[in-house]
């Protein structure tokens, strides 16, 4: 957990960066930064880490003020991925990610193992690019390499500063996409800093948007299109975002009437030629049901973004798609409720789509 508690920072040109701001970063979420130049977000991100420090206010790691940490120790326990992937060029992809474990004591065998353990996280086979040099990899593939070397000593919490924002269109996208399929898997606290709307709302378990050194609104992705703040939350998603990119259960029915829960359908006979979605007590999907049988079904997750469901839906005889959070149902997704949705995003003037 990461906690800014009235925190202020002014530079020695009087610049105010940051202006009583408070945030508590929960346990294993991942939480973007985003807003406009000089919002504040690059500095509250440097301040964990303690490459930039408050002129007022307290940060605090796990409940510890970060000033009682020693700073070595501090840094060991945060992996920093930047922008300009920084991987040492005269060392191989191995030697690259055994840094700082190295530093650490590690024994060798460990180090190798962690290695061959993270380069397979992220799909690039270690007997074939372990020992290649970062050169001989692609953009794409470097930055894979900066992020695992940023987890190699299994640090609790993980800064990304716009790490994908030299990449070209599908790699950003892709990279996006193994980050939060990563971070289903490892559940580090992540802060990652971006200027792209569309990234932060891909990635973020929660958004945080800044303007002038201030949190504006922190949220959700799915509230912060249903519910902005104000008129610049509403100005700078806008501008910002197209419909197809909404993730689903933004979309999603989470009142359609035909839910049941697993000990109702034990105990009944559905014998309706109506479908119904069967969810356990804890609200983890358990299926279909129809003349009383129960069946599995094709799911949606629920950070995936409409185009991508749309495709899926189309090549599937299936009319209700379940719209799932780690096994938990979130609500249903229909052509029906995605025809509405876009309807309530389009603009027409006399008779005119804007």
């Amino acid at each position: 957990m990461i906690e800014f508690k009235n925190v202020r920072k002014v530079y020695s040109d009087g610049t105010e960066a940051l202006h009583n701001f408070s945030l508590k970063i929960n346990k294993g979420e991942l939480v973007t930064l985003i807003g406009p130049s000089g919002c504040g977000k690059t500095t509250t991100m440097k301040m964990i880490n303690r490459l930039i420090e408050p002129s007022e206010g307290s940060i605090y790691i796990n409940n510890k003020d970060i000033n009682s940490f020693n700073i070595h120790e501090l840094r060991w326990n945060i992996g920093y991925v930047l922008q300009e992937i920084a991987l040492f060029p005269h060392m191989t992809i191995e030697e690259n990610i055994a840094i700082v474990p190295e530093m650490k004591k590690w024994n060798r065998k460990k180090i190798r193992e962690r290695s061959n353990e993270l380069l397979d996280m992220v799909g690039l086979d270690p007997s074939t690019y372990k020992k290649r040099m970062p050169n001989e990899l692609s953009g794409g593939q470097q930055q894979r390499i900066g992020v695992i070397r940023a987890l190699a000593s299994d640090p609790d919490f993980i800064l990304m500063d716009e790490p994908f924002s030299a990449l070209d269109p599908i790699s950003r996208e892709q990279l996006q996409h193994d980050i939060r399929s990563l971070q289903k898997e490892i559940k580090k606290t992540i802060v990652f800093v971006t200027h792209d709307m569309d990234e932060a709302m891909a990635i973020g378990d929660r958004v945080c948007l800044m303007k002038a050194g201030e949190i504006v609104q922190i949220d959700s992705p799915q509230q912060l299109i249903l519910h902005p703040a104000n008129q610049f939350v509403r100005d700078f998603i806008g501008e910002r975002k197209s419909p197809w990119q909404t993730a689903v259960d933004v979309i999603a029915n989470q009142s359609f009437k035909n839910i049941i829960t697993k000990k109702q359908f034990d105990h009944n006979e559905y014998l309706e030629t109506e479908v119904y979605v069967v969810k356990e007590e804890n609200d983890l999907f358990a299926g279909f049901v129809k003349n009383g049988e129960l069946y599995s079904v094709k799911t949606l997750q629920n950070d995936m973004p409409l185009y991508k469901a749309t495709e899926l839906i189309q090549s599937s005889d299936q009319e209700i798609f379940p719209v799932l959070k780690d096994g938990k149902l979130l609500g249903i997704l229909t052509y029906k409720d995605i025809v509405a949705y876009l309807k309530s995003r389009t603009k027409v003037e006399n008779g005119v789509i804007q």
